[in-house]
């Protein structure tokens, strides 16, 4: 696994590095009202690099960086951000990508036929039910996965393993963001087609930076954190906790210039990105 950080690009003046850092209800809040428009702007982005159908997966992944970007408060050029994450992370997001669009027109398919189905044997009661527990766990797995594809190195077996131990591993969180975004799913199927000229503007945006916050956290506890704590290095998606602290203590800028720590690929290692 490895952790991708820093660049040198900036859209705006950021937050001192000494900032307290406030609790999660105002961050969540102050972060959404500081990068409200950029967040309309990249909602615009994402649905017009969603229009080919195929490339959903890669533009969910730069979607997914940029609002990594907003939630660790580091510099952020949207445009260039996004273009390059789609580009960098494409292969395994195009894949994850085409079975999600499998998946969506399969499930939309077996419901469509459960609700016009005029009577249905028992048994298919249970079946149906299996399937809907199937397809949510995976969707609570996507809450986890194009994060993993943009901000860790690994294989996408690894990736995919991982999402599924995480949706249990921080099951209060991703709760709390399955609840959230069936609300707002649910809101644009039965707002249709009057949702349509609203889903190009902000909610799916709103809908990402929403499982970002909430479920990036879980990543960092259980394996970025680590990973900096097992070699002693300062972990530079912490923020510094004091201005009186040593200058040692301030992490700096450097970006590009990590050097790739190489491990049998048995054990999936961790590899800076």
């Amino acid at each position: 696994m490895g952790i991708s950080y820093f660049d040198h690009q900036s859209s705006g003046k950021g937050v001192a590095k000494n900032a307290p850092q406030k609790k999660p209800f105002f961050r969540y809040f102050e972060i959404l009202g500081r990068k409200f428009w950029q967040v309309i702007e990249l909602n615009l982005l994402f649905v017009l690099f969603c229009l080919p159908i195929v490339t959903f997966g890669p533009a969910m992944a730069a979607m997914s960086h940029v609002m990594r970007k907003f939630i660790l408060e580091q510099p952020c050029f949207l445009f260039d951000e996004f273009f390059t994450a789609f580009k960098k992370n494409f292969k395994q997001s195009f894949f994850i990508g085409i079975i999600d669009v499998i998946c969506i027109a399969s499930t939309l398919v077996v419901l469509h036929l459960y609700v016009f189905s005029k009577k249905l044997p028992d048994e298919y009661f249970i079946y149906l039910f299996i399937f809907v527990g199937v397809v949510s766990v995976f969707f609570m797995m996507h809450f986890f996965i194009y994060l993993e594809i943009v901000a860790l190195k690994l294989s996408l077996k690894a990736i995919v393993k991982n999402a599924f131990f995480l949706v249990f591993l921080g099951v209060k969180r991703v709760a709390l963001t399955f609840v959230i975004n069936i609300v707002m799913l649910s809101l644009i199927l039965l707002l249709l087609p009057y949702s349509l000229i609203g889903v190009v503007f902000f909610p799916l945006a709103w809908m990402c930076y929403t499982t970002v916050f909430i479920c990036y956290p879980v990543i960092q506890k259980i394996i970025v954190n680590p990973y900096y704590e097992e070699r002693g290095e300062v972990n530079p998606e912490l923020p510094v906790k004091s201005k009186y602290e040593s200058e040692d203590a301030v992490f700096v800028d450097r970006g590009g210039s990590e050097k790739e720590i190489r491990v049998s690929t048995k054990t999936h290692g961790k590899v800076i990105k």
